[in-house]
């Protein structure tokens, strides 16, 4: 028999104990050998190690009431090592909702722990600062709270530390530093609080740091930017700001940080110029600056939007080949588009617009052959548009709109694989190519406000849906129009067109038409062969004629009986009546006449601001609703009724309502819209039953539908469009409680040549506070009545005084639990408790009462996207 290192020691150590006891007082044998059989082996010390392991284990019901503790090492998601001793534990809580305690001390050789969604209780963080070997840790969305204890500082073999979405409160350890083979720590969605440790910076290996979402404040240290192996480093949504009087200004060591791909400093309080040295960084694929206050004639971002930026443009900017997307639009940029902005060629998205840029569009650009979508609207661009832009081959949308462009429209653009082009508002002359026409996925041509001249004439397939040509010197007929049958939107007003009008009946998606200020003629109708038809008639079928009488007779006895109706039918009484729904506008009339009894109360089904709503079931079983407007004022009525129909057909988004056609008679108008089952939001909330069945996720799924559909409006929309009138009465519910946005009698499209004043529209409650002394609309407008909105479906009601004491600086926080509505349950899926607060966060974004605070509905919407 062999004896192990330990055992041997055993026996020498009793042996001694026997000497010893023979000089004091005698040992019993009995006893001597008693503790040479118990004495613990290796083996079995290990065996009781995996006994402890697999027991703490099965503690956490994680892996179910499992019986095989002797076969834990082949449970899912755990590894062992080559004594059976736990090394790895992998595992995702999901739908468990109840605490589970792990004793982490149960596992001596851990190297990797990581652990996700799970509610884990007692002193766990003491107890892994012991875990020498821990290499990998994450504890996510555990629930965790408390500070980080210093004994974390222990594990200075860990690489990869993720505490991302707990309750961590207090000042993250200042020895963190201590941790120097760290690779990537996210201690993101926590409550952390105090300045960024400088001691960071001994973390040389750092290739990612994500300390976003907390309560961190102070400005960047500068000890920060020797960290040269970081890629990723997001420091957004905390209270950080730079050093005061001199201001923010990034540390000019950040260009150090050249290893550097993503930067987002958003929703912070930096303050002043950005440094010129940021252009050196030229790994930088995505930088995120928004939501601070940046000024000054230099900067240095990738998405700075809406801003108040100042001077040109620096040539500089060439260093960032590897970007893939530059909006600088809405800022104050003034001189020249460089040249070098060409060398971009991995650019997929490039938006100048809504600047003060002039100069000539620089042929250079055509280098950048991965573009898709190209604005440089709303500028003071001049010169003629480069035929070299025809390089573009993956250009999707050209916006050029609103400069002082001249000459004539390249040929080669028409041979683009285009899907939008909008240059309206320059001056531009000669021919519109009917070639434009060939062009198979082109469904928006705006040419209008131009010089432009000649026939109108497109090639088939054209599949326009929207046409602006007004505006211009065109002349000639319009035939050439009719290869455009999927028409939705025309509008060729103020031209030279002559001959025939068209026949509205040839275009069965039309819902907007204006042919007004030509030289257009009525389609004359061929009486020559009426009269042949009623002489053949007359003389070969006189038997038809008697019966012709007959049956004329017993119509007019049964018209007179109907004689005592509401409303005429008659066309001549009608007065001037547009198509509908592909019928003859007379026989739509009459059918939606019929179906809500001349608009009886019975089937009024809703009343706001600029009309009613009515359920019409046609015949044929389809039901709509039609909003037949209030005519307080012509001209206030007749503004209403075209500013709905002017934005609608021009808006194509899944969750906004959608518009069949409308009615502009004598005695009525109304629009003629889809039908909406579950009626308002605003309804929905107050129905007990409805309520209910609104639960979280569907809830969270009507807010993020709104906030795509106002996304849509500000952001992709030109000009782009303000509601006005964001209220949970103006958000209707279909069958599956989907959200989408209605009523657009106050919609105004934004005019970047106008003030943009008006006077107040909206519904109490939801109007954005600097209405109050400013009549100047901004999209801000609408990111307020949102926020409200959003509120208003969390809480169950509207949100009242909570929005004001949101707005206060109490010193205390509103709990989120304590506004939730109560008739629904609280959730413990981790996933609702995550959408629900994040869409409370983001409503009381949009509810501050300084409109340059709020974000954007484009932020809101990613952000509600994530």
């Amino acid at each position: 028999m062999i004896l192990n290192d330990s055992f041997s020691l055993a026996i020498s150590c009793i042996y001694s104990s026997l000497v010893y006891t023979q000089t004091m007082r005698p040992i019993h044998t009995v006893t001597v050998l008693l503790m040479l059989i118990f004495m613990p082996s290796e083996t079995t010390a290990n065996n009781f190690n995996k006994s402890l392991e697999a027991k703490a284990l099965h503690t956490t019901h994680w892996w179910g009431d499992r019986h095989d503790l002797d076969d834990h090492c082949t449970w899912s998601g755990i590894k062992c090592n080559e004594a059976g001793s736990v090394i790895y534990i992998d595992h995702y809580c999901e739908g468990v909702g109840e605490q589970a305690s792990l004793d982490f001390l149960s596992f001596p050789n851990l190297e990797q722990l990581l652990l996700r969604n799970c509610m884990l209780v007692g002193s766990i963080l003491d107890q892994l600062g012991l875990l020498l070997n821990l290499t990998h840790l994450q504890l996510s969305q555990c629930h965790l709270t408390g500070e980080v204890p210093v004994s974390f500082t222990n594990l200075t073999r860990l690489i990869y530390l993720d505490l991302f979405s707990n309750y961590f409160t207090g000042v993250f350890p200042s020895q963190i530093g201590k941790l120097n083979s760290l690779e990537l720590v996210d201690l993101s969605e926590n409550q952390f609080t105090g300045p960024i440790q400088s001691s960071f910076s001994s973390m040389v290996n750092l290739t990612y740091l994500d300390l976003s979402k907390n309560r961190l404040n102070g400005s960047i240290p500068m000890e920060l930017c020797n960290l040269q192996s970081l890629q990723t480093l997001d420091l957004s949504d905390n209270k950080l700001s730079g050093p005061i009087p001199s201001g923010t200004k990034l540390p000019v060591p950040l260009a150090n940080l050249f290893r550097l791909e993503f930067l987002d400093l958003s929703n912070n309080h930096f303050i002043g110029i950005l440094p010129t040295q940021i252009w050196s960084l030229k790994s930088l694929l995505s930088v995120y600056l928004s939501r601070n206050q940046f000024s000054g004639p230099i900067f240095s971002s990738f998405d700075v939007s809406n801003n108040n930026f100042t001077g040109i443009l620096p040539s500089q900017i060439r260093c960032f080949q590897n970007l893939v997307i530059l909006d600088l639009s809405r800022n104050l940029f003034t001189g020249l588009i460089h040249p070098s902005f060409g060398y971009m060629t991995n650019l997929t998205d490039l938006d100048m617009s809504s600047n003060q840029l002039n100069g000539s569009i620089p042929k250079e650009l055509s280098k950048m052959q991965k573009l898709e979508r190209l604005n440089l609207g709303d500028n003071k661009l001049d010169g003629p548009i480069p035929s070299s832009l025809r390089n573009l081959s993956n250009l999707k949308e050209l916006n050029l709109s609103m400069n002082n462009i001249n000459g004539p429209i390249p040929l080669e653009i028409a041979y683009l694989n285009l899907q939008k082009i909008d240059i309206n508002h320059n001056h531009l002359v000669g021919l519109i190519h009917p070639e434009f026409g060939m062009v198979s996925r082109l469904f928006y041509l705006d040419f209008s406000s131009n010089q432009l001249s000649g026939n109108v004439s497109f090639k088939k397939p054209c599949n326009f849906q929207h046409v602006d040509l007004s505006m211009n010197e065109l002349t000639g007929d319009i035939s050439g129009l009719y290869a455009c049958t999927y028409l939705e939107y025309l509008d060729i007003r103020n031209n030279n067109f002559v001959g025939q009008t068209l026949q509205v009946s040839d275009f069965p998606n039309l819902v907007f038409l204006n042919l007004s200020q030509n030289h257009l003629t009525a389609i004359a109708h061929d009486h020559s062969l009426r009269k042949k038809l009623i002489l053949y008639l007359s003389i070969f079928v006189p038997v038809l004629v008697g019966i012709c009488f007959l049956v004329l007779g017993y119509v007019y006895r049964h018209y007179s009986k109907a004689s005592t109706k509401k409303v005429q039918l008659e066309t001549k009484e009608h007065g001037d009546v547009c198509s509908v729904l592909n019928y003859d506008g007379n026989i739509a009339y009459e059918d939606f006449i019929t179906a809500t009894d001349d608009f009886d109360l019975k089937y009024c089904i809703g009343t706001g601001g600029y009309g009613s709503v009515y359920e019409a079931k046609l015949p044929s079983g389809k039901t709509f609703a039609l909003k037949k407007l209030h005519r307080f004022e012509v001209e206030q009525f007749d503004q209403s009724f075209k500013n709905e129909v002017q934005v609608l057909t021009n808006l194509r988004h899944k969750n906004i309502v959608k518009l069949y056609g409308f009615c502009f008679h004598n005695k009525c108008n109304f629009l003629v819209y889809e039908y909406m089952e579950k009626g308002s939001l605003f309804c929905a909330l107050r129905d007990s039953e409805l309520a209910v069945e609104l639960d979280w996720m569907k809830r969270v799924k009507i807010i993020k539908d709104v906030a795509h559909a106002l996304a849509y409006m500000h952001h992709d929309c030109i000009p782009p469009i303000v509601h006005r009138d964001i209220s949970s009465n103006n958000i209707l519910l279909n069958n599956e409680m989907e959200g989408f946005v209605a009523d657009f009698g106050a919609a105004r499209l934004l005019d970047p040549d106008s003030s943009n004043q008006t006077i107040i529209a909206g519904t109490l409650g939801y109007i954005a506070p600097e209405l109050a002394y400013s009549m100047v609309v901004t999209e801000k407008c609408d990111v307020y009545s949102f926020g409200v909105v959003a509120l208003e479906i969390i809480v169950g009601k509207h949100p009242g005084e909570l929005l004001s004491s949101l707005n206060r600086s109490t010193g205390q926080e509103t709990s989120l639990e304590d506004v939730l509505d109560p008739r629904l349950p609280y959730s413990n899926d981790k996933l609702i408790q995550l959408n629900i607060a994040r869409v409370y966060q983001v409503a009381q974004a949009c509810i501050l009462t300084d409109p340059k605070s709020r974000p954007t509905m484009r932020t809101v919407s990613q952000e509600l996207s994530r």
